[in-house]
């Protein structure tokens, strides 16, 4: 019988060659979810051509997948930081929230007539952005010292402490921070507090540009420095990196900090971008879309903003599509699941080839069956 594939000696590792393996597995993504749109009676083209207008073709869709997009780079970003060390944190929802809680607490202080006055948001931010990155870092450091001193299981320990944080804030929100009213929320922070638009006519806020700066920040600590090298050493080979005398333990804890920081720094950028207020809930799921985010751009810090603002379009567009094909939102939402699971399948592509003509198979001799 003729072989039609054959694995490579070594698997494609060219920037062509993984852009042409993630276009191909997007497109068959697109495939797949086509017979969606026949079950409702729909096109699936001008479901899809409704999906990327709203998305990336108008200025206000565009500004809207930015705001998606950067509490989503911000949260892969942390994801790349604590992965790329060995150490596999989950924990980015509870980073999340504890990171706008801690900003919502000095945004509070500085409003009229509190303790710290009004504060212009030039000096207000840099000190929002310490404080919640301290919160976050430390938060998830608790879990990063588990793992280092104890051996604990860091997946399931950050999985918990998500719950132990959403708790917190929900506490916080119908107790000590509440507003007055009948809903569980904080008061409203104060407009000299919220972050500035860039583009005019549209919601597209500076936390953008935060994610940009924090995007070539991850991509110089880990290309560009020592301490980002021996973290990425003790995260493939521990054993390689003590005998080289690397402090792993140490290294673990300081990615398990950084990558919380950057955690809750998305939360500090839909606080200050859009919500204006704390409130039960308002992560919604956005720790666990930020890793997916990460692996869709291969760990890659540079890829990631590219990545999300793709990924946050197509959650913008989902209700265009609804709006002007008749289409059900959540037919994209499966189509994200279909692309993360050809993204990761194409990794196939890259490993194995196709062969034209078919090369005969090798006989076996006289080998018994």
């Amino acid at each position: 019988m003729a072989r039609w594939i054959e694995k490579r000696l070594a698997p494609a590792d060219s920037r062509l060659a993984i852009a042409g393996a993630t276009v191909i597995a997007v497109v068959t993504a697109m495939l797949a979810a086509s017979p969606l749109f026949f079950a409702v009676g729909a096109d699936p083209v001008l479901g899809y051509r409704a999906l990327l207008r709203e998305a990336f073709a108008t200025p206000r869709g565009f500004g809207f997948s930015l705001v998606r997009a950067a509490p989503l780079a911000l949260i892969a970003l942390g994801t790349i930081v604590s992965w790329s060390a060995g150490f596999g944190y989950l924990g980015f929802e509870g980073c999340f929230v504890l990171g706008a809680t801690a900003t919502t607490w000095l945004g509070l202080l500085t409003a009229d007539g509190a303790a710290l006055g009004p504060l212009p948001l030039a000096l207000f931010l840099p000190a929002a952005l310490l404080l919640s990155f301290s919160v976050g870092g430390a938060w998830a450091s608790v879990v990063g010292v588990l793992r280092a001193r104890f051996g604990g299981n860091e997946v399931l320990i950050s999985l918990m402490t998500n719950y132990v944080a959403i708790l917190l804030v929900q506490y916080l929100i119908s107790g000590p921070m509440r507003a007055p009213g009948g809903l569980p929320q904080s008061a409203r922070l104060p407009q000299t507090t919220w972050l500035p638009f860039i583009i005019p006519d549209t919601r597209a806020h500076a936390g953008i540009l935060i994610a940009l700066a924090a995007s070539g920040l991850v991509w110089a600590l880990l290309r560009k420095t020592v301490t980002g090298y021996e973290m990425v050493v003790a995260g493939l080979n521990p054993a390689a990196a003590r005998y080289g005398g690397v402090d792993v333990s140490r290294k673990l804890v300081l990615a398990a900090f950084l990558g919380g920081g950057l955690g809750a720094i998305a939360g500090l950028v839909e606080l200050l971008g859009v919500q204006h207020r704390l409130v039960d809930g308002m992560s919604g799921g956005v720790g666990f879309v930020g890793v997916v985010v990460a692996l869709l751009a291969r760990l890659n810090p540079i890829a990631v903003l590219p990545t999300a603002v793709i990924f946050g379009g197509m959650t913008v567009g989902a209700d265009g599509m609804q709006r002007s094909a008749g289409v059900p939102s959540s037919i994209a939402y499966i189509l994200q699941g279909l692309i993360v699971l050809f993204v990761l399948a194409a990794d196939l592509l890259r490993r194995y080839g196709i062969v034209y003509p078919p090369l005969p198979r090798a006989r076996r001799g006289n080998a018994l069956p």
